[in-house]
């Protein structure tokens, strides 16, 4: 009795510690994807690459936080009144990508800047947040370790 206690004991340990090796293989994926084009192909281009990289990575069971960043001409993207892409993009927001997380940001420079110049309050999508510079907020991201890409 006393021996199979000591099996079993090292068989839970054993299987405690396959289970820690397994969680520790299953890294979460960190990735921020820059638009600074007022290109309605880079938008969708970037969209397709966001679907495309939470599928895989749900699909292996894995997490991925992914934050688009729009900034420059790319803030049309967000835009409430002018983006091509605002259906798609809510879309996505609103369907989720559970486990995964998808954000989408807003430069608040730029936004000032084309208030200014259209004299008007630019409206940005309620599915995005704004940030206070679009260029910080990717720095910053990069030195927490995301991954950078850009179309």
């Amino acid at each position: 009795m006393k021996r199979l206690a000591s099996v079993l004991a090292v068989a839970l340990a054993l299987s405690g510690f396959a289970t820690a090796a397994v969680a520790a293989d299953k890294k979460e994926h960190r990735i921020v994807v820059q638009v600074d084009q007022n290109d309605p192909q880079v938008m969708n281009l970037v969209l397709n690459n966001v679907q495309n990289m939470l599928d895989y990575y749900n699909g292996k069971g894995e997490q991925a936080q992914v934050e688009v960043v729009a900034y420059g001409p790319g803030l049309t993207m967000l835009r409430d009144d002018t983006s091509p892409v605002k259906e798609r993009l809510m879309r996505m927001a609103k369907d989720g990508s559970f486990p995964s997380q998808l954000q989408f940001s807003a430069c608040h420079n730029t936004m000032m800047g084309m208030e200014k110049r259209e004299g008007h309050p630019i409206p940005i999508v309620s599915a995005a947040k704004i940030v206070p510079a679009g260029v910080v907020r990717i720095t910053e991201l990069q030195e927490e370790g995301w991954t950078y890409l850009r179309p």
